[in-house]
């Protein structure tokens, strides 16, 4: 075997060296060019886009090689795929990290930038946090609006969720999903929603409300606390007089006569939404508890707090619990969808 000379090493070495910093080179260039794409800033030598660094978003300093960006969908995309593949990875071994005020607000603003149609506006305010604002086409054509962590370090560490918003038209109603994973698969029931009628704005959570965040048991429980990011949002809706359905699941076990329970929440401005919502379900077969008519059991939504903001507000809210018999029928869910729909198009009438 012929020993290879001490020189054509050396020089093998130096191609590799200048190869690899082509490539760094040339990931730069695509990092910077993404950042442009999705209209957010590009940090200098990082690979994320926007916001402030790990350490000053979040007071914990990361490695630069976890710091990666959230890939741009490219072209069209299968909407609920997306979602669904999200929250799959919501479990209650997950990280939640409480934001702060500063925090909450400006991922609020963000969202009223975005519906009053100031885009670039709205990426400013949200970079400053760390998160983006991204386009994505749903496999049917429709355009929608994503407000997400702009890393998946961020997401997973600190699990604030995400919010969607019909790009159609001006936003009309939301649809909130607090517990996804936990309530599992509400949100094909929110997704659902929001495809199939105009003007909405889908607000998930992004952990367990399990997850660890040392900061006491409930801290992930959106739907019980105010100092979330899922709150702030949902309580920006509801300042625009945008009516909200809130979605969750039921053990069969828990209420074994009913399909589903709606109520209008603690307070009276959703009771007659309530009423059509509960009649659009029996049409579709279900067995439905209405509290404004009997006890539910501990179903009955009154001590949620976006719930309570749209009380005070006088904006209609509407929960609903779906026992687990309905979630895990894909028939049954569509079912429920459709019944959802048509409450959805009496608070956005179609356009002509």
């Amino acid at each position: 075997m012929t020993t290879q000379p001490a020189t054509d090493s050396g020089a093998s070495a130096a191609s590799a060296a200048r190869a690899a910093r082509s490539e760094r080179a040339a990931r730069a260039a695509r990092a910077v060019l993404s950042c442009v794409l999705l209209g957010a800033p590009a940090l200098t030598g990082v690979t994320g886009c926007g916001g402030p660094s790990p350490a000053s978003a979040d007071g914990h300093k990361d490695a630069p090689a976890v710091r990666k960006s959230t890939p741009e969908p490219a072209g069209s995309v299968d909407l609920g795929r997306h979602i669904t593949d999200y929250a799959a990875g919501i479990t209650a071994d997950g990280s939640y990290r409480v934001p702060t005020e500063r925090e909450r607000r400006a991922v609020a603003d963000g969202v009223r930038a975005l519906l009053d149609g100031d885009r670039a506006a709205a990426a400013r305010r949200l970079a400053g946090v760390g998160y983006a604002v991204r386009t994505l086409t749903d496999s049917g054509g429709a355009r929608y609006a994503e407000i997400a962590d702009a890393t998946r370090e961020g997401e997973v560490r600190r699990g604030w969720g995400r919010v969607y918003a019909d790009l159609r038209g001006p936003a009309r109603w939301q649809v909130q999903v607090p517990h996804p994973s936990a309530d599992q698969r509400t949100e094909q029931l929110g997704i659902g929603l929001l495809r199939g009628a105009p003007g909405g704005v889908l607000v998930l959570a992004g952990a367990h409300r399990a997850a660890d965040s040392g900061a006491g048991p409930d801290a992930a429980d959106v739907a019980h606390r105010r100092d979330s990011v899922f709150a702030a949002v949902a309580d920006a809706l509801a300042d625009r007089r945008l009516p909200a359905v809130q979605v969750h699941g039921f053990a069969d076990s828990s209420l074994p006569d009913h399909d589903v329970v709606v109520s209008p929440g603690s307070g009276e401005a959703g009771l007659p939404s309530a009423r059509r919502l509960a009649a659009a379900y029996r049409a579709q077969g279900m067995r439905v508890c209405e509290v404004w008519e009997r006890y539910c059991g501990r179903l009955e939504g009154r001590t949620n707090v976006e719930g309570e903001y749209a009380g005070e507000a006088g904006v209609p809210f509407v929960h609903v619990e779906h026992n687990r018999r309905v979630r895990d029928d894909d028939g049954l869910v569509a079912k429920a969808v459709r019944a959802l729909v048509e409450i959805a198009k009496k608070w956005a009438p179609e356009r002509g």
